[in-house]
This record gives structure tokens, C-alpha cells and sequence, in this order.
């Protein structure tokens, strides 16, 4: 005898789909609207209130409705790879840089949502901080927090808001250092591009002699007078170090 009961992937895959896009897809058969409008106000609701909670800045510079439309997208088109609440705002990141095409966009949105994400990836970050008490010189051996991370935007993210929508990006990227301190509180902080430089040389080699370091810069940049630069380069260094920035490695 023929199997009368429907295919379970089948109305699965109808269920989600209404449940992700109620506006191109129909009711699954058999079930009642108001049930399946349920569901969706559910699942919508929770992914809407996990971004706008991660994503506060990008929240206040949309209205309603033009936070529901990229809300819906990203709920309705990306496939997410994590079923985890916490990872939402990684997917979205994700879905901002390979999926949203919307020339109404703000031309800064990715890099405002990935710096608004950093703060909330190092907020639960699982690394340890491990302190050393021994001074910072041109013989130490350092290395890049694993709680601080290094960052160069094409616009001023950090000062991004209502009041200030920059259009086109600045001659000079923003360089910012975003770390998580001893009592795991989260701090910004604006760097030049120089210090950039630094942390990223020392994040590259994973671990490095202060003084070659320091010497590497100064070939590099060509500067005029060496030995400035030099003791320019230890005291950024050493005052990174009180911030935890950079340990002893």
C-alpha cells in the first residue's frame, strides 16, 4: 500500500522556509497560519534581538524598517555554519562581506559591525592573560597579548554615530588596539600607524628581542635619526606593556 504520509524532509524544509521568508514562501499544508506565524515571530525575534544587541551603533544609524529589511535578509539568505547564539554575530559579519548586495548600504557598515563584533569575541574569549612582573627592556623578548588585537579600518569606526556618517574614508586608515585587561574589561584604543607596525611584527614572528624589533622599524622606515626612534619605539612599547598589550614572551 502507498505511504500517504507526507515526506518528513519535505515539509521540513517548507517549515523553515516559511519560517525564514513568509513573504515569497506559503503556509505549509496542513498546519494553521496563526501557529506558523508563531514560529516565525519566534525564531525572527531571536536573531533580530541577538544582532541589534551586538551590533548597537549599527542599530541607532537605521530606522525600524530599514533594520528589519537587513535583519530579514540576513535571516532569510545566509546559511549558517554555527548553531550557536554566540557565533551569530561572526555569521553575520560573514554575510555583510560575501552575501548583502544593497547599494543603499552605508559604505562603512562591515567595518563598523566587525569592530562592534571584536568587542564581544574578546568579552568571551576562553584565553588567559599571563602576567609577568619583570621590566620591559631592549633585551626583553616580547609578544602580542592574546587578549589584545591590532586593528586598521578604512574609516573612523570609533567614531562613527547619528551624528557622524562619513561618506568616503580618509586619506589615513584608523589604526585601534581593542585588548581585554586584568579584570576582564574591554578597552579601545587609538594607535598610530607606526605602533600598527610595531604590534604587527611582533604578532607576525609570535615572539620578538625588543631591540630587533625596534631595529627593524627604524630600517624600514628609513628614519632619520636612529637612535630617536629607538627610544621612542621602547617607551610605546613599555606603556603597551602596563596595559597588558604586549607581555613578556
Amino acid at each position: 500500500m502507498k505511504n500517504s504520509l507526507p515526506n518528513f524532509d519535505s515539509k521540513q524544509r517548507e517549515f523553515t522556509a516559511y519560517i525564514r521568508d513568509p513573504e515569497h514562501n506559503p503556509v505549509p499544508e496542513g498546519v494553521q497560519p496563526p501557529r506558523m506565524a508563531m514560529y516565525r515571530e519566534l525564531f525572527f525575534n531571536n536573531i533580530n534581538g541577538f544582532l541589534s544587541s551586538n551590533f548597537p551603533v549599527l542599530r541607532t544609524l537605521l530606522n525600524d524598517a530599514q533594520w528589519f529589511a537587513l535583519a530579514q535578509d540576513f535571516f532569510a539568505n545566509h546559511a549558517s555554519q554555527s548553531p550557536y547564539f554566540s557565533e551569530i554575530p561572526e555569521e553575520f559579519l560573514a554575510f555583510l562581506e560575501h552575501e548583502r548586495d544593497n547599494a543603499n548600504d552605508y559604505p562603512f557598515m562591515l567595518e563598523l559591525a566587525h569592530y562592534e563584533w571584536v568587542e564581544m569575541a574578546l568579552a568571551i574569549s576562553k584565553e588567559e592573560l599571563v602576567i609577568h612582573d619583570a621590566k620591559l627592556t631592549l633585551e626583553s623578548r616580547v609578544q602580542l597579548s592574546p587578549l589584545a588585537w591590532s586593528l586598521a579600518y578604512q574609516y573612523p569606526v570609533h567614531k562613527i554615530s547619528p551624528d557622524f556618517l562619513p561618506t568616503t574614508p580618509p586619506e589615513q586608515p584608523t589604526c585601534l588596539i581593542v585588548y581585554r585587561d586584568a579584570h576582564d574589561d574591554v578597552h579601545f584604543m587609538e594607535i598610530t600607524p607606526l605602533t600598527y607596525r610595531l604590534l604587527a611584527m611582533i604578532e607576525e614572528q609570535e615572539s620578538m628581542i625588543v631591540a630587533d624589533c625596534l631595529q627593524q622599524l627604524i630600517q624600514e622606515t628609513q628614519h632619520p635619526n636612529p637612535e630617536l626612534m629607538r627610544t621612542a619605539g621602547l617607551q610605546i612599547l613599555v606603556e603597551l606593556a602596563e596595559k597588558m598589550i604586549v607581555v613578556l614572551g
